[in-house]
This record gives C-alpha cells, sequence and structure tokens, in this order.
C-alpha cells in the first residue's frame, strides 16, 4: 500500500488537537504530517506521533510542496480561501466548517450513512454539522426500512461545540459560582463572556448561531437543510431546536420520527443494533441510557429511550448521544480520509 501525505489545518484548535489524538489511536499508511495553523498560532509546538511538530503558518502557498489529503478545522472563511487553492494543488480537502456543505457539487459525507458520495468530490468534501452526524448515522437504517415522513429535532449541546471560548464561559461561570461571586440581581458577572450571549452555567441558552428571519436559528437551519442532503430527501419534513445546555462535552438530542411505514418496536430495534456503530443503551427498568459523560471519547453514537409515539400512526423517540469533537467532527473527517484511501487502493 502506497504512503500519503496530509496536513492539517487549524491544529491547535479543538477539533484539531482531537483530530491529532484520533490519528495516534490509527494505523493510517500516512507518513508525513504538516501542521497549519493562523499567525497568532505559528511556532506552537505540538508532541504527536512521538515528537514535537511545530505548527507552521497557513499561507497562499503552503500547498505547493505538495499534499494528498488536507483536514480543515479552522472556519468558514479560511476554508473559503484556503480550501480550493488546496484543491487545485492536487490535494484533497476534508473541510469541517459550513462553508461548503450545501453546495451542489460538494459531497457532505458521513461514512456509515453515505460513503458512495466520496467518489463525486471534486477536491472538497464537507464534514456535516456534529449535531447532524450523529442524528443521521441513527436515522438512516431506519429511514431505509420504514421511510421517514416527518423528523422532530430537540437537541442538548455541549459547550464544546462552540470551541475553546465556550468552554471558557463555562468554567468561567463554575468558578465564578464557586467563589460565590455568581450573577447580580443585575445579571452581571465579574468575568467577561467570551461566547455566549449569557452565562451558560445553570442556564440553558435556545440559541446557537445567528437568527435568522423566519426565526430558526442558522444551527437549526444547518440540521435541516444537512439531514436532507445527506439521506437525498429534499423534500423530507424535519423541524429543529437546537439548545446550549453547560455541558462541557457530547451533545444530546431527543429525536421524533414519523414514518410512512409501520413498524414492530422490537425489529425496531434490532435495526438500530445492526447498524454500524451505532450502540442501543435501552433498559430504563436499570437506569440505562446514553450519557454525554459516558459517550466523551467514543466515536459510536449511542441510542436509548427508544419507544413509541402513541399520538401519531407510526411514530417512535429515540434519545441519541455522541462526542460532537470525535465523530461530530475529527473522527468522521478521518473516516473520510480512510475511506479515500481505501478507495485509492482497490
Amino acid at each position: 500500500m502506497k504512503s500519503y501525505k496530509l496536513a492539517i489545518v487549524g491544529a491547535t484548535g479543538v477539533v484539531g488537537r482531537t483530530a491529532l489524538k484520533v490519528l495516534e489511536e490509527k494505523n493510517l499508511p500516512i507518513s508525513e504530517y504538516v501542521l497549519f495553523a493562523s499567525k497568532r498560532s505559528c511556532g506552537t509546538k505540538l508532541h504527536f506521533m512521538g515528537k514535537n511538530y511545530e505548527v507552521r503558518e497557513l499561507t497562499e502557498t503552503s500547498f505547493d510542496e505538495g499534499f494528498d489529503f488536507a483536514i480543515f478545522s479552522a472556519g468558514g472563511d479560511t476554508a473559503k480561501k484556503f480550501a480550493p487553492i488546496a484543491a487545485s494543488k492536487g490535494c484533497i480537502v476534508v473541510d469541517n466548517s459550513s462553508a461548503f456543505r450545501m453546495e451542489k457539487d460538494v459531497p457532505l459525507v458521513v461514512p456509515e450513512v453515505n460513503p458512495e458520495e466520496i467518489k463525486n468530490h471534486r477536491g472538497i468534501i464537507a464534514n456535516p454539522n456534529c449535531s447532524t452526524i450523529q442524528a443521521v448515522v441513527a436515522l438512516k437504517p431506519l429511514d431505509t426500512k420504514y421511510h421517514i415522513k416527518r423528523i422532530v429535532y430537540s437537541t442538548y449541546q455541549a459547550v464544546s461545540g462552540a470551541g475553546s471560548k465556550g468552554i471558557y464561559d463555562l468554567e468561567n461561570g463554575i468558578h465564578n459560582f464557586e467563589s460565590k461571586q455568581e450573577c447580580t440581581k443585575n445579571n452581571e458577572q465579574n468575568y467577561e463572556l467570551q461566547k455566549f450571549p449569557y452565562p451558560i452555567f445553570n442556564n440553558c441558552l435556545p440559541h446557537i448561531d445567528i437568527f435568522l428571519e423566519n426565526g430558526y436559528t442558522k444551527e437549526e437551519e444547518k440540521m435541516i437543510n444537512e439531514t436532507r442532503k445527506i439521506l437525498k430527501r429534499p423534500d423530507l419534513k424535519i423541524t429543529a431546536t437546537t439548545v446550549r445546555v453547560p455541558v462541557f462535552n457530547s451533545h444530546s438530542e431527543s429525536i421524533n420520527v414519523e414514518f410512512e411505514k409501520d413498524f414492530d418496536l422490537e425489529e425496531l430495534v434490532l435495526t438500530l443494533k445492526n447498524a454500524p456503530n451505532v450502540i442501543v443503551q435501552d433498559d430504563v427498568k436499570n437506569n440505562i441510557y446514553p450519557l454525554a459523560t459516558n459517550a466523551t471519547g467514543h466515536d459510536e453514537v449511542f441510542v436509548g429511550r427508544i419507544r413509541r409515539d402513541k399520538s401519531v400512526k407510526s411514530g417512535v423517540n429515540l434519545w441519541i448521544v455522541a462526542d460532537n469533537i470525535r465523530k461530530g467532527a475529527a473522527s468522521n473527517a478521518i473516516q473520510i480520509v480512510e475511506k479515500l484511501i481505501d478507495f485509492d487502493n482497490n
């Protein structure tokens, strides 16, 4: 098997550092890694694969030396500027931002769901939104078997999904509370919020990304539109409410699904158990169901609280939890690279 050269763009961020950790766990045929970040992080030393790597500044000439693959985890503006440059040099880019997800000629890929789309790339492959990824891993086998009619998403998303600034806001909110210097009656705190409009500690914020004119947030629209694209169901009825909660890592989702076909509940559970990278944890008599703390550090999608929705003819309720930084970003991107390597060698 041939060996490959891989670039990690945004290596010093939360997702970038997790990608390095996941790569250390894999045995990919990659002979050379190069780490890139912004000018501000240039020169940072990161210990990876048993040695120290110095992070380089990402520039317009960074890809002139030739790369097979690049994983971008540096935000939409960076992706829009540099991903096309990388692709023009023969590098296949897997981008974690929302920059290219809804472009018609860019595959939006979850390897357990639509790996065949990888072959349709034109140099750029989009990684879906973290909350979308874990949902469709569980929903795809159910859609295949029972044909989904409608989806209602309600998410409980961890602060790590908002990056290091989101983590900072929760950490400082906890410290503020523990120091007994919490918010006053005027809703003031003795630390400056870096990410959220209100303190996330002791709060649930129904506000992820910006609000749109239709009253939805951009995050909610992402889930709706990305699910339709990945499942190849452009007219699928979907609604969503996405909420940021004071949890450090791993997103939880309550998903209500209505099917065109009727189903046997035991058969539906078995379908989920047989789905790739899905782990069913559903024993309510013993208080067993998916938890954020248990999902953290894993690449699987955990499903529980599986029960009929008796308010409709053929509906089910699901509780779905996954590590949003691993499966929701870094690991999914690396799985795509793995598939690219497999296709190149077969």
